[in-house]
């Protein structure tokens, strides 16, 4: 099966992963996901497998191959897997769990390599540009940072502490792709940001910078604009009250524009290498590309169901 050079898959609550000619709309694969929902998928760098994180297991398919069944799946967490990914080199993958937990796998052996105890439900975890520190959020509202080379948790930070906003859950967190801000949003419609300080930017000590009351609703999934995006970099924040809202970072996080078609939550969001396009999906059963420079839709894929979460991979091909 050859491989199309842009990626792109959504995941609905029909149990169905769905691969897409991002451009045609049309559906060229669907795998069926019959044990459970689907609750994020992430594409390895390399192209070749699709990671979909479901209850309580990871299951990863070969992007490549026209078969029906997974290659590996991942089975130690005890409930809903929230969070997924992988670091540029590919070689390990990354988890979190309403179980409480943060695992580490090593993609070229069997088993959980390493465990991480959030204590309570963990709802995000992102990997910070430097590769060797994961940043996790959970149901309390706590973020912890966790050292791989030191292989433990080097700073907690309470947003509740700070603001009034107690045990609020932290839904989803970003960090820019240069390390220097990191990006927290919560059930309040609420987004933090935070300055990394340090010379060696790693997250050991935040300063605030900015609260965003962002949304009405609760926030499902904020997420900033990736490397290449020019002439300025912009966090998307994606909510329940239907829309998602392009923020101008370089311009004290003002609102330029807010994306409005989807008819219910909207859950995931993901631009493209170059952040000229971003990929949504809704309760409403369609994932949309979007347009960033008008905020028109573009194109919609449709499933029966909720569609919870999407990937896409639309850089350059990377060797394996």
């Amino acid at each position: 099966m050859s491989q199309p050079k842009v990626i792109l898959a959504t995941a609905s609550y029909d149990h169905i992963i769905r691969f897409w000619e991002a451009q045609t709309g049309k559906c060229y694969r669907n795998v069926q996901y019959p044990d459970s929902q689907v609750n994020r998928l992430e594409i390895t760098p390399d192209k070749r497998y699709l990671a979909a994180a479901g209850n309580p297991h990871i299951r990863l398919f070969d992007i490549n191959s026209s078969s029906p069944q997974p290659v590996m799946s991942y089975d130690s967490h005890t409930n809903n897997v929230m969070a997924v990914g992988f670091p540029s080199d590919g070689n390990w993958m990354y988890s979190g769990s309403e179980d409480g937990t943060v695992k580490i796998w090593d993609l070229r052996a069997p088993g959980c390599q390493r465990e991480y105890e959030s204590r309570a439900a963990v709802n995000t975890v992102v990997l910070h540009p430097n590769q060797t520190e994961l940043i996790s959020g959970d149901q309390n509202g706590n973020i912890r940072v966790w050292d791989l080379t030191a292989n433990s948790c080097s700073c907690e930070l309470n947003i509740c502490a700070q603001v009034p906003e107690v045990d609020t859950a932290v839904r989803s967190l970003t960090v820019m792709y240069d390390g220097t801000l990191v990006v927290a949003a919560n059930n309040n419609g609420t987004c933090f940001v935070w300055r990394l300080l340090s010379e060696t930017q790693t997250m050991t000590n935040f300063e605030p910078l900015h609260r965003l009351q962002a949304h009405k609703g609760y926030i499902l999934k904020c997420l900033l604009s990736p490397e290449y995006c020019e002439p300025h970099r912009y966090l998307a924040t994606a909510s329940s009250d239907h829309t998602i809202k392009i923020w101008n970072v370089d311009n004290r996080f003002t609102l330029e524009k807010t994306l409005t078609g989807h008819e219910r939550w909207v859950w995931d969001c993901v631009f493209s290498v170059d952040g000229a396009y971003l990929v949504t999906a809704s309760s409403d059963g369609s994932a949309k590309l979007w347009s960033m420079s008008n905020g028109e839709v573009i194109q919609t894929y449709k499933h029966n169901k909720a569609v919870v979460c999407c990937a896409l991979n639309d850089g350059a091909e990377v060797s394996s």
